[in-house]
């Protein structure tokens, strides 16, 4: 990800935060209707369209949230993270054993595993790319979108690791898949329309200076992909792959103590806030740990300097709650963004919150 700007707090005396957001989503949303208010018109007719806007989350009582918070297993955790605690630039050996280790982990819990393939130029030559998506229910309609990258940048001495950039996040989904297994099962088979779905994203990093062109190869791949492609299939209400994204949660630089998010987009704020409750809901039940300031900020940041996946799928209309930390941390692209920087008090809190986000939204039996 790459800073273009500084990010700057809204306050009641600054330009309000929705003016730079709604020309955003005004821009993107013209630019992305296809056919205008006809197509508009007929997407309102189909059911499962028309569900995601009138989504709310389940709420969960204390007793819930103990549930939620039990669910905790870091050695497993550990286990997930150290095989992707290693150089993994794409087209190394690194590379693609860390991808593996996704598939197989993911297959092993019987979710649906497909690897969107593409090659694409790039200023050290043509490199093959290839996105991770797993489904829990491939026959949902809607999709609750959990989402990080797992390639690592190239740098000269071939030595850097990326912990927090971004392996901590890709071992976090791995280990909500499996914790919260059993309550998954059960949710798919109730034959939802709303479904979890987690995609690990390459070709995050630029191979020389960030550009439109050299980065997030992966997200502009798949965001335009899922464009062209029509849901359901030769259908004439005029929806495609990416009306499915109910919402579209990126992880990234995570791992370090000093974590702190804000409230980056006034469309998808009522979710954010859900997660500022809920952990000063499980902090004053001493279920997260001990910390002098809250992970989730009640505050809001103009996000016009934030380059990461999210973009091409902000770009056309997908609501975005990124969950990245600002300031960025202080290991950020450098070779110390290794093991030693990782603060795993602070992980075991971002897995209970993602936890109790995930059950939240998905109307998890408990």
């Amino acid at each position: 990800m790459s800073v273009v700007v500084h990010s700057v707090r809204s306050t009641a005396a600054m330009v309000p935060r929705w003016v730079c957001v709604a020309l955003l989503y005004t821009f993107t949303a013209v630019l992305g209707s296809a056919g205008g208010h006809d197509s508009q018109d007929k997407r309102s007719k189909a059911v499962w369209y028309r569900a995601k806007f009138d989504h709310e989350g389940s709420g969960l009582s204390n007793e819930q949230l103990r549930t939620v918070a039990a669910m905790e297993d870091m050695q497993h955790f550990r286990k997930m993270l150290a095989p992707i605690l290693v150089p993994r630039v794409v087209g190394t050996e690194g590379h693609t054993r860390v991808r593996q280790h996704l598939v197989n982990t993911m297959n092993s819990l019987g979710w649906t595993v497909e690897e969107d393939r593409f090659d694409s130029n790039t200023p050290v030559g043509r490199k093959t790319f290839t996105n991770v998506i797993a489904t829990l229910n491939p026959d949902a309609p809607r999709h609750l979108i959990l989402a990080c990258h797992y390639d690592s940048k190239l740098d000269r001495e071939g030595e850097f690791i990326g912990a927090t950039d971004s392996a901590v996040p890709c071992a976090m989904l791995l280990n909500l898949a499996f914790v919260m297994r059993e309550v998954l099962s059960q949710h798919s088979k109730m034959q939802s329309d709303l479904t979890l779905r987690f995609i690990f994203i390459d070709g995050e990093e630029a191979f020389r200076l960030w550009s439109d062109t050299d980065s997030l190869y992966g997200a502009r791949h798949m965001a335009a992909n899922l464009e062209a492609r029509a849901y359901p299939t030769n259908n004439a209400i005029g929806t495609n792959e990416l009306h499915r994204m109910d919402l579209f949660v990126l992880l990234d630089l995570l791992g370090t103590a000093d974590v702190k998010f804000f409230n980056y987009f006034e469309e998808t704020s009522p979710w954010y806030m859900r997660l500022v409750s809920y952990e000063r809901r499980l902090r004053e039940m001493q279920l997260l740990h001990a910390r002098k300031n809250y992970i989730f900020q009640n505050r809001d940041l103009f996000h016009a300097g934030i380059q990461d996946d999210h973009i091409p799928f902000l770009k056309r209309g997908v609501p975005v709650l990124h969950l990245i930390p600002m300031p960025f941390p202080k290991v950020w692209h450098k070779n110390t963004d290794r093991e030693e920087a990782l603060h795993y008090g602070t992980i075991e809190s971002l897995n209970k919150l993602m936890r109790t986000f995930v059950a939240d939204y998905l109307h998890l039996v408990l």
